[in-house]
């Protein structure tokens, strides 16, 4: 089974892609495609990585939520250096940054997020849901 993608991008000027996912642990990997395919054309193929970790990491969370209805995952590019990576699921529970020992066979992935974006990532409860953002940014350009 294939999660259903519905990709849809802003006017120029105003830099964003939006994808409607199903629940259901393949649309982990339509949202690292949606990175990967979006992050080159804005330049910033040196966020890829850490950005298909991160939307993985909060797409898996919101299937885990047991929800019906369909994500919404965004990718903008918030400056030249920084993009927001949110998910918006229909879960009103709001995430927990745990500390996972080393026997714990989950609880890392918040974890993974909080490192690759220096603590730059939250939640905002909403009606009918919440939204994990996660901001990823580049490093400074090294002085000449």
């Amino acid at each position: 089974m294939t999660a259903a993608v519905e990709t849809h991008t802003r006017p120029h000027g105003c830099d964003s892609v939006r994808a409607r996912l199903s629940y259901e642990p393949q649309s982990a990997a339509a949202a690292r495609r949606l990175v990967r395919t979006t992050l080159p054309g804005w330049e910033l193929e040196d966020l890829v990585e850490a950005g298909e970790l991160i939307v993985s990491e909060l797409v898996v969370n919101a299937v885990k939520t047991g929800c019906r209805r369909r994500m919404t995952v965004a990718v903008e590019r918030t400056t030249d250096r920084c993009v927001r990576i949110s998910v918006r699921d229909g879960s009103r529970v709001l995430p927990c940054l745990i500390d996972a020992g080393p026997a714990a066979e989950s609880g890392r992935g918040l974890a993974l997020v909080h490192h690759l974006t220096g603590g730059h990532w939250g939640a905002t409860p909403e009606p009918y849901g919440k939204t994990i953002h996660a901001d990823l940014r580049t490093r400074s350009p090294a002085p000449a």
